[in-house]
């Protein structure tokens, strides 16, 4: 029995499949992966559109709490918020206990793009779609386009959101672009707070001079604090990161944010496979600390961005149980994700937003992915940051559908 129930005055039903953990060893481990289906009171016999949460490692958002975005596509579409493999209701990851290095290593190496794509598939066929839209935030656009690469039979329109990945490149070249982004948000950042920078200096004085503990029990440093300069690439992200500079570093307010903000105890599967959603045909080897410029390794006010660092499995403790894999994975040769012959031969109905000031998908390389995907229409704006689906979601998303369609 498919439990079915209502929220907001749509009907929501949930399916869970078990599936293949390797999809090419049907034979082999199996794993659950779960979905929900949102329709509209008058929408049951729309079309279905899939939506890849960005991340990786991230849920689909629940329903009810999911965004305008969520409504506009109601409008056209019965929605299918997918659990990725490893988040959420599906089978998760976690410190992967019982599991050897190499065993860990070995299944982990079936959470990227492409894994996630087959799973997809199969929801298609088990939901009885000859084809159905897909849309895709952030890392969901990555597996967008590897959707687009291995089974286009099955998509009707594809529509991305900050999330053209690069093709055919070294992971290193990634970094070294989103560098040069996170460089430009530092100074953003503090002009228009410049009394943080000394606020900065004196947090990192004290850090290294006390043993300051998080109330995870991690020890707080530098150069984890550094990694706030994460959600600065967000709309809202230089005020998130001021408001937490501005109070007392041994308050309980400040550690119990830093440590919120900054713990992967949740959903670690994003720390040890972010490298790898870029490695199209190619060895990570900690490519963003091989490339970390040198301004960044002498000037420790400069924060960092979202780069996966080879210290973090040390420091932070819900990371440690995955270390050795995480070196593994590092040296680890990975397949191809994207077909760019494929691409080029697309006749999928394709849009993209790409954001201009977009600090973790490189602008440059989603540009030169969307000439190559034939047909694929670019909206290039820098009204939004990477968070626009979730900030201005029903015109963003709106757009897109007027692209494909041709009103636009």
């Amino acid at each position: 029995m498919t439990p079915t129930y209502r929220i907001a005055g749509n009907t929501v039903t949930e399916h869970e499949l078990e599936l293949p953990l390797d999809h090419a060893r049907t034979d082999g481990p199996t794993i659950t992966v779960f979905a929900r289906v949102v329709t509209a009171e008058d929408g049951g016999d729309r079309p279905y559109l899939v939506f890849f949460q960005g991340g990786p490692g991230q849920e689909a958002p629940r329903p009810g709490v999911g965004g305008p975005w969520i409504e506009r596509a109601l409008e056209d579409y019965r929605i299918v918020l997918l659990d990725q493999r490893g988040t959420g209701r599906s089978t998760p990851i976690g410190t992967l206990p019982g599991l050897g290095a190499q065993e860990q290593a070995d299944y982990l190496t079936y959470h990227r793009a492409d894994a996630i794509v087959r799973d997809a598939e199969a929801f298609r066929a088990h939901l009885g779609a000859d084809r159905w839209s897909v849309l895709g935030q952030s890392f969901g656009g990555f597996c967008v386009t590897t959707y687009l690469s291995i089974a286009p039979d099955g998509v009707r329109e594809a529509f991305v959101t900050g999330g053209l990945p690069p093709l055919r490149r070294p992971t290193e070249d990634v970094y070294r672009h989103t560098y040069d982004r996170v460089r430009d948000r530092n100074e953003r950042f503090y002009a228009r707070y410049p009394e943080d920078r000394d606020r900065v200096h004196r947090i990192h004085a004290l850090l290294e001079s006390e043993d300051v503990r998080l109330p995870s029990g991690d020890r707080l440093t530098v150069r984890r604090l550094r990694q706030f300069g994460t959600v600065l690439g967000m709309s809202d992200g230089a005020e998130r990161l001021h408001y937490i500079l501005e109070r007392p570093p041994r308050s309980p307010a400040f550690l119990h944010d830093v440590d919120r903000e900054l713990s992967f105890a949740r959903n670690p599967l994003y720390a040890i496979v972010h490298e790898a959603c870029y490695a199209d045909a190619c060895v990570t080897g900690w490519a963003a600390e091989r490339v970390m410029p040198d301004d960044f390794r002498t000037k420790p006010e400069l924060f960092t961005g979202e780069m996966v660092y080879r210290w973090m499995f040390e420091e932070y403790g819900a990371l440690a149980p995955l270390r050795e894999a995480a070196e593994l994975l590092a040296r680890h040769e990975w397949p191809a994700l994207y077909r760019p012959d494929r691409l080029a031969a697309n006749d999928v109905p394709s849009a993209a937003a790409v954001y201009v000031n977009d600090m973790y998908v490189e602008r440059v390389f989603s540009e030169e992915t969307a000439a190559h995907i034939r047909g694929l229409k670019p909206w290039i704006t820098n009204e939004y940051e990477h968070d626009g689906l979730r900030k201005d979601g029903s015109r963003v998303l709106g757009h897109l559908i007027d692209l494909v369609r041709g009103r636009a």
